[in-house]
């Protein structure tokens, strides 16, 4: 496309003096944050288990035996009946994630000429290079461990394992060990957590190459040698861990560094090079380090590296669970909001790039959260609702899938729609991929069976009425936060009874179409806009992050520009009257995601600018929660691709959109390797001349073409690559 690639990695001159701006490496298991000091090498290890006991009380409330009574309120209209359909515990938060422990690596302080620090997006490598010294990090996707080398001439190093990290507790029981091997060294840190039979205990295996090593607890000094290899692991367990087990363990693994990389990027190159995106930047800019290219907010580069990056954290955050709010990474044990998944809206904007991008490690981690988690929401339909099914909750730690984290502010525990939206990115995975798994099918059998014994109310006219009902984490205006039919939960429930029916035809999908069928339309307000609420009175509140309401338009396909204009007018009204309350970045994404299915690339692009100019990302490319890179936070980064893409390209399993809502600052570039849910690759060109389009269908279908110029038929037979040329887009 241009004469230089996009760069797929970043780099800085200094070493990161804020662990927030330390570089990252992940395998969906272990985390690692590197900082890249010379002199005193800091590498923070994560893992998603990590979560520390707050003495939460994990039951869902028991209200079924009083939800008749609440419904009856509500339709009679006291808005404010839901305030006391709890069972009076205080808000409980999930347990909070926090890191484990660092790894320091010290040297005799000396001058530091030459230094760099980088980190390769397609190997998942962080490197530090200075006076003649390497260091390498990365977290391995084939062996599940963290692998650290030094080298250099003559090496002196004091390394130790330190659980000294912001926000530690009090009343941690820290133990240490460290015994000589043959090959180095064995060291562990046990942390036992307060109160608690639960403790994390890393160990980290020595393998040291020439000079000598001895002990200096709960260390060792290492003098003269010329390399240096660490092996790490995490374990969160009861009692006590077996350290010399584990050192038995990691002492079967390959010992070489270059082995046990090749092990690694056999899986992680693949997955992070299926798809690029190239803006035609100018290669001046792609050559400068990230802080630097984070002070040009409109660059072309900037974008370009950010998609890259943003990717690339993504795919290293994800595999024994999807992208917690920070994604796999904490340097400080107060994460804020507990560094939980915020199913409301969150997690699924970090993995809403993940069938489109390719990669289906994402959304199989998305899936381990998911299947884990069914009988706990099982649990919640029975205990809150009186119903069969399951009702996803609004937070989870990983461990627990209780809906027990809901207060008069935050009902949470009255949120309806939680498992249909966590279900729609496995519903297109299998789309994309022309299969239904199974497990699937299943989830969303339980969550139509839910709706068949909720959905009992009706209103005047005979419609089903949602009640309770809840549009996170707003409120009608003049009324209370539980309510009836919040757009949000019409669109839910549509979609999860007429999904459900499509993956088990027979008599229950013509039960649960005839259930979906007697839901009630949005309404319009006077206003023109979509309402957030489609029950009458209920006014609009538009100064809020969240745009739950528009739901129908992203992720489902509910409603389009094409299918049903009316509404998409209406729609597109609540999108320009929505404010954005307290600039949360995962706000302005959604906005924008939303702004490209109504075509309006403007928009699009204002809603970019406000992260790009906000100064929402740090030098590690991670984001932060809101501007000036407050509250380190994974939403930003982990989103900001699905945005791009479906700026260029947009489909559903009929139908293939392209350059929908494309902003006028990226006149030319290309997007390669994207898949759609009719089960094609495709790879899209463009200049302000015209586009290009390869598409390689997986399977035989026609699909309807919609571009800028209009509408057409394209048939597409599996292994025939199909070429489009546009003239205009």
């Amino acid at each position: 496309m241009t004469d230089s690639a996009p760069v797929h990695g970043t780099w800085e001159p200094h070493p990161a003096a804020r662990w927030e701006d330390g570089f990252l490496s992940g395998n969906g298991h272990h985390g690692a944050l590197v900082s890249g000091d010379p002199n005193d090498e800091r590498v923070v290890v994560t893992h998603h288990t990590l979560v520390r006991p707050n003495g939460r009380d994990p039951r869902p409330p028991q209200l079924a035996d009083d939800l008749p009574a609440l419904q009856d309120r509500l339709l009679a209209g006291d808005t404010t009946a839901a305030e006391s359909f709890t069972d009076g515990r205080p808000l409980q938060w999930a347990q909070p994630f926090h890191p484990a422990f660092q790894i320091r690596l010290r040297r005799p302080h000396g001058e530091s000429p030459d230094y760099r620090r980088e980190v390769d997006f397609a190997t998942g490598v962080v490197s530090t290079t200075c006076a003649g010294r390497a260091g390498r990090v990365f977290v391995s996707r084939a062996d599940d461990v963290l692998v650290q080398q030094v080298s250099g001439p003559g090496l002196t190093l004091d390394i130790d394992l330190d659980h000294r990290l912001p926000g530690a507790p009090v009343g941690l029981g820290v133990g240490h060990g460290a015994v000589l091997t043959p090959e180095g060294a064995l060291l562990s840190l046990r942390a036992r957590y307060p109160d608690s039979d639960l403790a994390c205990t890393g160990v980290t295996l020595l393998t040291v190459t020439g000079g000598t090593t001895t002990l200096t607890p709960p260390g060792v000094h290492i003098e003269g040698a010329r390399s240096v290899l660490l092996l790490t692991r995490v374990h969160r367990h009861t009692g006590e861990l077996d350290v010399v087990a584990q050192g038995r363990a990691l002492r079967d693994l390959p010992t070489g560094y270059d082995e046990l990389l090749d092990r690694h990027t056999a899986l992680h190159r693949t997955a992070y090079e299926r798809v690029t995106l190239d803006l035609a930047a100018d290669p001046a800019e792609r050559a400068l380090p990230g802080s630097e290219l984070l002070k040009r907010p409109h660059s072309a580069a900037l974008l370009e590296r950010l998609f890259a990056a943003g990717r690339y954290h993504l795919l290293s955050a994800s595999g024994l669970f999807p992208p917690r709010l920070t994604g796999l990474w904490t340097g400080d044990w107060n994460t804020a909001w507990s560094g939980a998944f915020t199913n409301d809206a969150n997690l699924n904007l970090q993995t809403a790039s993940a069938a489109a991008a390719a990669l289906p490690e994402v959304t199989e981690a998305h899936a381990n959260l998911i299947h884990r988690q069914l009988p706990d929401w099982r649990d919640n339909a029975r205990a809150v609702f009186g119903a069969r099914g399951a009702v996803a909750p609004a937070h989870t730690d990983g461990e627990s899938g209780h809906s027990y984290h809901f207060s008069r502010e935050y009902p949470l525990h009255l949120w309806t729609a939680g498992a249909d939206w966590l279900l729609k990115p496995l519903v297109d995975h299998d789309e994309t991929h022309g299969t239904r798994d199974p497990r699937t099918a299943a989830a969303l059998a339980e969550v139509a069976l839910f709706y068949e014994d909720f959905l009992t109310r009706t209103d005047e006219d005979g419609r089903l009425v949602v009640v309770p009902s809840y549009s996170p984490e707003n409120r009608p205006a003049g009324a209370s936060w539980g309510t009836l039919n919040a757009a949000m939960d019409l669109s839910a429930a549509r979609h999860a009874l007429l999904t459900a029916a499509a993956y088990h035809p027979g008599p229950d999908a013509d039960r649960w179409r005839a259930l979906a069928d007697r839901l009630p339309p949005h309404r319009i307000n006077a206003d023109g806009a979509l309402a957030e609420w489609a029950w009458p009175g209920l006014e609009d509140s538009y100064d809020h992050r969240h745009l739950s309401h528009l739901y129908g338009v992203w992720p489902l396909d509910e409603i389009t520009p094409y299918d049903t204009p009316e509404l998409a007018a209406a729609a597109h009204r609540a999108l320009e009257l929505r404010g954005a309350e307290n600039d949360s970045a995962h706000g302005h994404l959604h906005h924008a995601l939303i702004a490209a299915r109504l075509r309006d690339g403007d928009r699009v692009a204002h809603a970019l600018g406000q992260v790009l100019d906000g100064d929402f990302f740090h030098a590690s490319l991670m984001s932060a929660h809101y501007p000036n890179r407050n509250v380190y936070n994974a939403d930003a980064a982990h989103t900001l691709p699905a945005v791009l893409i479906e700026m260029l390209v947009q489909s559903t399993p009929d139908r293939l959109v392209l350059l929908p809502a494309l902003p006028a600052a990226y006149p030319a570039g290309a997007l390669h390797g994207v898949r759609t849910r009719f089960g094609a690759e495709l790879d899209l060109t463009w200049t302000r001349d015209g586009a290009a389009v390869v598409i390689r269908p997986g399977r035989t279908q026609t699909v309807e073409l919609r571009t800028s110029s209009g509408t057409e038929s394209l048939h597409l037979v599996a292994g025939e690559d199909h070429t489009l040329a546009l003239r205009e887009w």
